[in-house]
């Protein structure tokens, strides 16, 4: 999910994406996941958690060689299809499966182990995207770095126990009886069977549509769980894991190689505030933790969204614009209108002096036609600008002040911070 970030500043290099075809390379994972999350319940309930989870391991290898062995923007999308797909399933299953190997009273500690395990995993892969931000070619390296964890994980699982309920659930009593004892270190295990058979049968006596239905306030659960999901994405947190480094560049942070590693401070952000969810969620509620996240976040969005009004984003380039340089440009300088892409605005003019023809024809005193050969000239000497991004051009200006710069890290990293300890394990609350 992380890997994405740095790489996609690389990409954007080599492939010179446009902004939609940048936008679908991020998107066709969530695209994989949407995919999978409308059949991922069956296959999981069909064939297991355990044997899922492995299937999901060996996809993700599938979806990574496809990125690293072909460089084009279709594959990119494809082999961006397939690890969405295996990220939903991998998720959803992992999930499962910690839950119901767990000791009722360690359920939540473990649930939560994971979120810090995935947040570490964020941390890595933005470590390892700076390690290969200067590299030629680094993006292929980004990518690879996931097929290790992803065979060790796969090789890993065929040693560990089927969950307990899932065999109770196929009829097989007997090997849930076993692994129980292997997982509790203990025979005493008769009144967590029952447990498990009784919620079972209690299971089958619901049917999908119970789930919209005020029979055992099941329609209260169910919007619950919707709710918490829709914020957890609403809030904008996985844009951030995907676009961090971009975000970072857009606000200052000028190379490819600053921006990653301050993005990488974000993933260690997140591996910090997330071990107090771990210590304290089973002391004082993930609702607490809930409670006081949104709150936090709240603050420093619109903080960072006041910051953001005050910083000309588009001084740096984070995608490929359809602005042709040969084209003739039109500049009012009655009305101050500025239809220069900003975000091209300084390259453009820098190479139209390095050479290009130009020719300067006034039409009225009010508008003049230019070429781009003197657009910069003539912008900078006597163009009135209302335009926050083009006023700080004709100022002479190119770098973010670092008071601004360094405010929009850290309401970033509070958010974060916020998000971590509250929507991000929020899972547990259901």
């Amino acid at each position: 999910m992380a890997v994405i970030s740095g790489a996609l500043l690389q990409l954007q290099d080599t492939l010179a994406f446009t902004c939609q075809k940048q936008e679908m390379v991020v998107s066709s994972l969530l695209f994989g996941a949407l995919l999978s999350s409308l059949f991922g319940g069956f296959i999981i309930d069909k064939y297991g958690r355990r044997i899922v989870i492995i299937g999901t391991s060996f996809l993700i290898l599938i979806g990574s060689i496809v990125l690293i062995c072909v460089m084009s923007y279709t594959v990119l999308i494809i082999g961006r299809i397939l690890v969405g797909i295996a990220i939903s399933l991998s998720c959803i299953s992992t999930c499962l499966y910690l839950a119901e190997i767990a000791p009722q009273n360690r359920r939540g500690l473990l649930v939560s182990l994971n979120e810090l395990m995935i947040v570490f995993g964020v941390l890595l892969a933005y470590a390892f995207n700076y390690v290969f931000a200067t590299v030629s070619n680094g993006w292929k390296y980004m990518f690879g770095l996931v097929i290790p964890p992803a065979f060790l994980q796969a090789a890993a699982m065929f040693f560990l126990p089927v969950s307990p309920r899932f065999l109770i659930k196929k009829g097989e009593n007997e090997s849930a009886s076993y692994v129980l004892t292997k997982l509790r270190a203990s025979t005493d295990i008769n009144e967590e069977l029952n447990s498990i058979t009784a919620s079972l049968k209690e299971e089958q006596q619901y049917s999908f549509w119970d789930l919209f239905s005020s029979k055992d306030n099941m329609r209260t659960r169910l919007l619950i769980g919707v709710i918490l999901v829709i914020f957890h994405q609403a809030t904008g947190q996985p844009n951030i894991l995907y676009y961090a480094s971009t975000i970072l560049k857009s606000v200052g942070f000028h190379s490819n190689n600053a921006a990653t590693l301050a993005s990488t401070g974000i993933g260690a952000v997140k591996v910090a505030s997330t071990i107090p969810a771990v210590l304290f969620v089973d002391r004082l509620g993930s609702r607490t933790f809930l409670l006081i996240g949104s709150a936090v976040m709240a603050v420093s969005l619109t903080t960072m969204g006041i910051v953001s009004l005050r910083i000309p984003t588009g001084l740096t380039s984070v995608c490929v614009r359809h602005t042709d340089i040969n084209q003739t440009h039109w500049i009012n300088n009655a009305t101050g209108d500025f239809p220069i892409d900003g975000t091209h605005f300084l390259e453009m003019a820098s190479q139209a002096l390095s050479g290009l023809k130009s020719t300067t024809n006034l039409t009225t005193p009010s508008k003049r036609k230019l070429t781009s050969g003197d657009l910069l000239n003539e912008t900078l000497k006597d163009t009135p600008v209302k335009d926050s991004k083009a006023l700080w051009l004709t100022k002479g200006i190119d770098r973010v002040p670092g008071t601004l710069k360094w405010l929009s890290l850290a309401c970033l990293l509070v958010y974060i911070a916020a998000f971590s300890i509250s929507l991000g394990p929020s899972k547990i609350y259901f």
